[in-house]
């Protein structure tokens, strides 16, 4: 497959962008409080070179390209919710994966149709893979930015995470296959 360098941000992402994503922790129970999603959306992708930066430091491999990653997001200890391009047609149409700060990678949409979704239903990336969660409280303005800009219709967190990983079910095996 080739990879283009389209670094043109999708509308919907733009769309997120203009979102306040409120962020409050619950001390007690240790994760984000119901309705919160850790998620700091970008206004443009990464250029090619921080994003082959970041991939060579996250993984340690210095001979690492960052040309199948579009970073669009992250959260505030510096995980970033990432498009992988690994299949053909646009970028939408590629699966959105999420590496932590930590260490801590995991497929979490089939494709930006369906992250968008996710969203809508109350989970964030970093809620989903570093802890679990599958299912939120829904958000209204983000529904919107689904129902306007995705092309599937609803699905819910459950759903679109479950579709994530029955498609790359060795997503984390393979990223840490590229590890040093």
């Amino acid at each position: 497959m080739e990879i283009t360098d389209d670094r043109v941000f999708p509308a919907a992402l733009a769309a997120l962008s203009g979102i306040d994503f409120p962020w409050e922790y619950d001390e007690k129970a240790d994760e984000p409080s119901p309705g919160n999603m850790d998620y700091e959306p970008y206004q443009e992708f990464d250029s090619a070179e921080e994003t082959t930066d970041w991939i060579r430091s996250w993984t340690g491999d210095k001979e690492l390209d960052g040309g199948a990653f579009r970073p669009f997001g992250q959260d505030g200890t510096g995980g970033l919710a990432v498009l992988w391009l690994v299949r053909e047609g646009p970028l939408t149409a590629q699966p959105v994966v999420f590496f932590g700060s930590e260490g801590e990678v995991g497929p979490v949409a089939t494709s930006l149709d369906e992250f968008l979704w996710l969203l809508a239903g109350g989970v964030g990336p970093q809620e989903a893979v570093e802890f679990g969660s599958d299912s939120g409280v829904p958000n209204d303005e983000l529904r919107a930015v689904a129902e306007k800009y995705s092309g599937v219709g609803p699905r819910t967190p459950a759903e679109v995470l479950a579709a994530a990983r029955a498609e790359f079910p060795d997503f984390a095996e393979e990223v840490q296959s590229w590890c040093r």
